[in-house]
């Protein structure tokens, strides 16, 4: 044991605390990183990050692998219609999802959202991502359409 350090069963030093910040696009509350650079419209630079570490995998595995590709390509969609979406946004996320224009589309983005990407993040332990995923897009083109059920 150092001089510095506390001896054992001694309170622990208190630590700083966390300092969150809620995403402007989706309304995830994720603690800040401080150095991170908001790259998307519309989204924290938290929520970008935990969305980029969410998909590395597929998004290494897309160049050879179609199913991951396709994934990619669906939670992109999922993630862009919530962090700045258009009606181009999310019509893509509806082709993708396999909805085609049947839902009508609200003027603006709805207040709040059922399910992000921290939501996904959160249950990854328990979930598979493909399974995850589809969840999320099919949620956010329901959200859209101001689905309430």
């Amino acid at each position: 044991m150092t001089p510095d350090s506390p001896a054992a069963g001694s309170p622990s030093l208190p630590q700083a605390p966390t300092v969150v910040s809620r995403c402007p696009g989706c309304g995830a509350v994720l603690a800040a990183v401080p150095g991170l650079e908001a790259r998307h419209e519309g989204a924290s630079p938290s929520c970008t990050r935990l969305f980029d570490v969410t998909v590395r995998g597929l998004r290494d595995e897309a160049p050879s692998d179609l199913r991951a590709a396709g994934l990619v390509q669906l939670a992109t969609a999922a993630y862009d219609a919530q962090h700045g979406g258009d009606a181009d946004t999310v019509q893509r996320l509806r082709t993708l999802v396999g909805e085609g224009a049947r839902r009508p589309l609200l003027e603006r983005p709805p207040a709040q959202w059922r399910t992000t990407v921290a939501d996904i993040a959160a249950d990854l332990d328990v979930v598979d991502l493909p399974v995850l995923l589809r969840s999320w897009a099919q949620a956010v083109s329901a959200d859209w359409a101001g689905d309430t059920d």
